[in-house]
């Protein structure tokens, strides 16, 4: 089966203007590392946050995978992933731009009440306000509102319309999180929550094994935060599951999950009013993934 051509001919069209794509699985999301490169064990890319040896010739490691070497875009690893794609993803920092995702009509509001005016894109729930210049990316910066440009991707939904304005402070602002230092003391929340369990995802289609799995590994990653980005890191963990789900009848339990992971980023300092926001846009956002 030959890849499907339309995306592949975007693509190459994005290279051609500087733009570094990589294809988007079903769920609209990167696909999976290989064999070699899963759980790390290829040391990661050079130009991820951790440089690594890895030069895979797949498209593994997400954002790190986009390029503009149409020779690696039209290569047999990359078949079939382009085979299998239904959308396309860029890297936002390798094009020199920085994407502000508008999730809500109420962030689209915002926006256009406190940002300059710049090129807009249509979304599925909202818009791209995309600016010329590269800044790091970061997650629930306020409800509804994610940025995306160094080590990130954004879905590939057109040119837009409007001209491109310099990155402005205001944008620039919004990174520097709440949870960028650890609290000074112990931090004081709610009781520990209640572990999730089949009584509360009775639609689940996945077996208890699998979802205690995942969400362990994903706990882990908030833990590890205790410098800097376990907010961040929260919305990410709670965007995963929320996707591993969106092909569940439902119930599937999530809220008990999000309660683990805002437990999991209080306990490395992150405020618990802010852990619970970042969660909850991460499986709002993984619950839409699939629309």
């Amino acid at each position: 089966m030959p890849p499907r051509r339309p995306l592949l001919s975007t693509a190459l069209s994005l290279a051609a203007h500087g733009v570094p794509p990589l294809p988007l699985r079903a769920g609209k999301v990167p696909f999976g590392n290989c064999s070699h490169c899963a759980n790390g064990a290829c040391g990661g890319r050079p130009n991820m946050k951790n440089p690594g040896p890895c030069h895979c010739p797949a498209p593994c490691h997400a954002w790190a995978a986009a390029t503009t070497d149409t020779r690696v875009l039209t290569s047999p690893a990359w078949a079939s992933a382009w085979r299998e794609a239904v959308a396309i993803a860029y890297h936002p920092g390798g094009a020199g731009v920085t994407v502000v995702d508008l999730d809500t009509p109420a962030a689209v509001a915002w926006a256009r009440e406190t940002l300059p005016a710049t090129r807009t894109v249509s979304t599925t729930r909202g818009e791209h306000w995309i600016y010329r210049g590269v800044m790091r990316s970061a997650n629930a910066v306020r409800p509804g509102v994610d940025i995306k440009s160094a080590k990130a991707y954004a879905r590939w939904l057109g040119v837009g319309t409007g001209p491109l304005t310099d990155l402005p402070q205001v944008v620039s602002a919004l990174a520097v999180r709440e949870d960028t230092t650890p609290a000074a003391r112990p931090v004081v929340s709610s009781p520990p929550p209640a572990p999730w369990s089949r009584s509360v995802a009775t639609g689940c289609r996945h077996t208890e094994r699998f979802v205690r799995t995942g969400l362990e590994h994903g706990l882990a990653r908030v833990r590890a935060r205790t410098e800097s980005g376990a907010g961040s890191q929260a919305f990410g963990v709670a965007r995963f599951l929320a996707v591993q789900h969106t092909g569940c009848p439902g119930p599937c339990g999530l809220d008990a999950l999000g309660e683990e992971i805002v437990a999991a980023a209080v306990l490395v300092g992150v405020p618990e009013a802010y852990a619970r926001r970042a969660v909850a846009n991460g499986l709002d956002t993984g619950q839409g993934a699939a629309a």
